[in-house]
């Protein structure tokens, strides 16, 4: 019921008995008091409905600040979550307690799919991003988010900004090499660190512009018992739902990569360690907050780039920069990067 709905039902049931009250009275001072005492009341009335309407009003929206995260954090058991990813598929309520537009979940695959695969796997399931990174043998790749409403010409259209952005860097760490002069061994050090970025983000671009087996999980939206179909189809590894979740730009993802089996661990890299970042332009549009290589949740999360950014600018120094594990510019984070088959 409304504040001015219950205003008018007091008028009507208060008025009337105060004001046959009055008109009996002959008194002068009887009827002042009367005046009074129903003032009030009345005053007393309208202060409860006011509070009473206020408290009952929703003001803004209450998930301001809140983040929801979805998938594994440093750490965790993959079998321990795995198992509980099924239990909360199973308890799903059913269709007829379900939001019209149906519930989020995040995919997880059991291997690196190229794109062309990914519709006999998801079906005709909506689709909102996938996550992808390059599989390098012994080396820590960038892990992408790709929005995709159409599988999989989505998927294709954002490998190849990917591939772009990554011969951007390729080309920078290369730059940045021939830049340093000197003999010494921190000059030949940080060469080496160039080169092994240059060779890394190369070897991405080139895969990226192919269409690689690179993608390993996806965040769609259906039905519960759409949802339990899923998770029974070749190739899925769990369909972990997320019926907490209302809006994407508040939630973080973070599924396991195909080659954790365990435990969720820091990544390994064989090449040459804290390969330098380029600096650059931040990123041209919004980044997606996600966890460290380790796919993990950290103390300070990175971003997952969805589309690429401006090519990086050359800058010569012969300084090394802070010591980082990325592949990618920082935009609001260190770039996230995936560990190695342990």
């Amino acid at each position: 019921m409304r504040a001015g709905d219950l205003l008018r039902q007091l008028d009507q049931r208060l008025l009337p008995p105060l004001t046959r009250a009055v008109a009996r009275l002959g008194d002068r001072s009887a009827r002042s008091g009367v005046l009074t005492w129903a003032a009030l009341l009345s005053s007393a009335a309208v202060l409860g409905t006011a509070v009473w309407a206020v408290d009952d009003t929703p003001v803004g929206d209450r998930t301001v600040g809140e983040v929801t995260r979805v998938g594994v954090v440093d750490g965790d058991s993959v079998p321990g979550y795995l198992e509980s990813a099924a239990a909360d598929l199973a308890a799903l309520p059913t269709a007829a307690k379900v939001p019209g537009d149906g519930t989020y979940a995040l995919v997880t695959l059991d291997a690196y799919l190229p794109p062309q695969q990914l519709a006999s796997v998801l079906g005709d399931v909506p689709v909102s991003t996938v996550f992808g990174r390059v599989p390098l043998p012994g080396r820590q790749t960038e892990i992408v988010k790709i929005p995709a409403m159409r599988v999989p010409d989505d998927v294709v259209a954002g490998m190849a900004q990917v591939a772009a952005r990554k011969d951007g860097e390729a080309a920078d760490y290369r730059a940045r090499a021939a830049a340093i002069g000197g003999k010494g061994p921190d000059e030949r050090e940080l060469r080496e660190r160039y080169a092994s970025g240059a060779a890394v983000a190369a070897a991405e671009a080139a895969a990226y512009r192919t269409g690689c087996a690179c993608v390993y999980a996806a965040v769609v939206r259906a039905a519960p018992v759409v949802l339990r179909g899923m998770a029974s189809r070749p190739d899925v590894r769990a369909v972990d739902p997320a019926p907490e979740v209302y809006r994407l730009d508040r939630t973080v993802f973070t599924p396991p990569l195909p080659e954790q089996r365990d435990v969720v661990r820091p990544p390994a890299d064989t090449g040459p360690s804290s390969a330098p970042t380029p600096s650059g332009p931040e990123e041209s549009t919004s980044v997606t907050p996600a966890p460290t290589g380790t796919m993990g949740e950290s103390s300070e999360p990175a971003p997952v780039v969805t589309i690429p950014s401006p090519e990086p600018s050359v800058q010569e120094s012969t300084e090394p920069p802070s010591p980082s594990t990325t592949t990618s510019p920082d935009a609001t984070d260190a770039a996230p990067l995936a560990p190695t088959p342990s």
